[in-house]
């Protein structure tokens, strides 16, 4: 990451908190002076022109470098913070410097090119997790045995996934060492717990899925035997429109057959009358028959 910005400062020690702030994001500037705070800062080579250093972040080591150069102030961190327009390592880093260049005892502390403050050179990798860096001189024998007393119980600790050991005795650089151990741990525990909680609802889904494709295959049988009862009644309504053609057909003939029926009907009315009045003639005659039947003989 790198960044170039306009400066009207003539020495980089005079870049003080209000003027970085005012140019620095403001949550990068917070993490950045908590950096400085918890001392994670240390400067490897510095002057008022051109800083080198390496600053332990959340996730590692990273290198910055610092420089003013024809009106602007450059920086450069290995880190791949998208903050503008200075990460909060290079923030950390010139609050460290200028801190530590600050009057002391009222005499203002003068910085040499290629001369480093009062810390030890470490070589670092970007992107190494490290536990912390501390020069020499600022640590004593009796803090480093201590934290190496409670390093080796806390690495079966670590083993067994138990909670670390209590650190409250520690003091100096090695106090920040555990805490920053304590830290990874607690996140390594959140992450366990992240990944134990992804795969219940991994499973809960999955068997959500099961259920979902259990349903959908019951579905789909009841839509078969749904299609199968359509195209049974499609043909038993196909057979019935047959039935009723053929009733009308029948019908129809039938209508014929009664206008006939009715023409035979009248016919034979009037040939009834017809054979009425033939008979009534047999009568009359009959009756004349025996009326002469019965008078006597002329002798």
């Amino acid at each position: 990451m790198r960044n170039k910005i306009p400066c009207s400062a003539e020495r980089l020690s005079l870049l003080d908190p209000p003027m970085i702030k005012a140019v620095a994001d403001r949550n990068a500037f917070h993490i950045g002076n908590q950096y400085l705070s918890e001392n994670r800062v240390r400067i490897i080579e510095a002057d008022d022109a051109q800083i080198s250093s390496a600053v332990i972040g959340n996730s590692g080591l990273y290198e910055q470098t610092i420089r003013l150069k024809d009106g602007h102030l450059i920086s450069k961190c290995s880190c791949a913070l998208p903050e503008e327009p200075m990460c909060r390592h290079c923030i950390a880093v010139l609050l460290e410097y200028h801190r530590w260049a600050q009057p002391k005892n009222g005499e203002q502390r003068r910085v040499k090119p290629s001369v480093a403050p009062p810390t030890q050179v470490y070589p670092v990798r970007a992107g190494a997790p490290v536990p912390g860096l501390a020069s020499p001189t600022d640590l004593k024998l009796g803090e480093v045995m201590a934290f190496i007393e409670w390093l080796c119980p806390a690495l079966k600790a670590l083993e067994r996934g138990q909670t670390l050991p209590d650190s409250s005795k520690l003091a100096g650089d090695v106090a920040s060492w555990s805490q920053i151990i304590r830290n990874l741990e607690e996140r390594r525990r959140e992450s366990e717990e992240g990944r134990i909680n992804l795969e219940s609802d991994m499973r809960d889904r999955e068997a959500y899925v099961g259920r979902l494709t259990q349903q959908v295959q019951a579905s789909m049988e009841e839509i078969k035997v749904a299609q199968a009862c359509s195209q049974q009644l499609q043909r038993a309504l196909t057979a019935s429109s047959e039935v009723l053609t053929k009733i009308s057909e029948i019908a129809s003939e039938v209508g014929s057959y009664e206008s006939q029926l009715k023409s035979l009907a009248g016919e034979v009315i009037a040939k009834g009358s017809q054979l009425d009045k033939l008979a009534q003639s047999f009568r009359d005659v009959s009756t004349v028959l025996k009326a002469l039947a019965k008078t006597p003989a002329i002798p």
